[in-house]
C-alpha cells in the first residue's frame, strides 16, 4: 500500500472514530444502550458490549452509570426471554432458536441449567455464550423465577460493571492511547475478533457432541 493510500485509510478511520465518539456522547445514547441491552437479552443477535465500551470511552466519568443502565436493561430483557421460553416456546421460541442458529446449543443449555441451576446463568452470562440462549432456556425448564432474576443480575453486573469500573478508572489514559495510535489499536482489535471466531469454531464440534447426549433435555418440560 502506498503512503497516500495509507493516509486516505487513516483519514477515513479517524473520521469514523470521531463520528462514533460524538454519537456515543449524545444524551440520547443512553436510551439506545438500554434498548439494545434489553433486546439482546431476549432475541437480538448483536451484543451491546461495543456500544457500552464506546460510550464509556467517550465519557469516562459516566462509565459506571452507563454500566448500571446496561445491567438493569439486560435483566429486564432477560425476563422477556424467560417468558418466551416458559409460555411461548412452541410458537415463538422454536422459531427464534432456529433463526439465531442455536438449535444445537439449546439442548446443551437445558442440560446445564437442570444440572447447575443458577451457576450456569452466572457463568454463561459473563462469557461469550449468547445470553438470550440462557434466558429462553431458563423459561423452558421453568427455573425458579427469583433465582433466575438474581443470577441474571449477578451475571450481567459482573461483565457490564467491570467494563464501567475499568473505564471510570482508566478511561482517560485509554482514550489518549487510542487517539494517538488509532490504526494500531484497530488492527489489534480485528486480530482479536478473528482469533475469537477461530476459537469458537474449534469448540463447535464439542458442543455438537454434548448436544447428542442432551437431546432428551428438551423432550420433557417441568412446568
Amino acid at each position: 500500500m502506498t503512503n497516500q493510500g495509507w493516509h486516505d485509510d487513516m483519514t477515513w478511520l479517524r473520521s469514523l472514530y470521531n463520528w462514533t465518539m460524538e454519537k456515543a456522547a449524545h444524551p440520547a445514547a443512553v436510551w439506545w444502550l438500554a434498548f439494545f441491552c434489553f433486546l439482546e437479552a431476549s432475541f437480538f443477535p448483536i451484543p451491546p458490549h461495543p456500544l457500552l465500551g464506546l460510550m464509556c470511552l467517550a465519557e469516562p466519568k459516566k462509565a459506571i452509570r452507563f454500566a448500571l443502565v446496561a445491567t438493569l436493561a439486560s435483566v429486564a430483557g432477560a425476563l422477556l426471554g424467560y417468558a418466551i421460553g416458559w409460555g411461548l416456546y412452541d410458537s415463538v421460541g422454536v422459531w427464534l432458536i432456529g433463526a439465531l442458529g442455536l438449535d444445537d446449543s439449546f439442548p446443551v443449555a437445558a442440560c446445564y441449567l437442570r444440572e447447575y441451576d443458577w451457576q450456569a446463568i452466572v457463568v454463561a452470562g459473563a462469557t461469550p455464550v449468547p445470553f438470550k440462549l440462557l434466558t429462553i432456556t431458563a423459561g423452558f425448564v421453568a427455573m425458579n423465577l427469583v433465582t433466575f432474576v438474581l443470577a441474571s443480575l449477578a451475571a450481567r453486573a459482573l461483565i457490564f460493571m467491570t467494563i464501567g469500573i475499568l473505564f471510570r478508572l482508566f478511561g482517560a489514559p485509554i482514550k489518549r492511547v487510542i487517539d494517538k495510535y488509532l490504526g494500531t489499536v484497530t488492527t489489534v482489535f480485528v486480530i482479536l475478533v478473528v482469533g475469537g471466531f477461530v476459537v469458537l469454531t474449534q469448540f463447535r464440534s464439542t458442543d455438537e457432541e454434548i448436544a447428542d447426549k442432551c437431546d432428551a433435555a428438551t423432550e420433557v418440560r417441568t412446568i
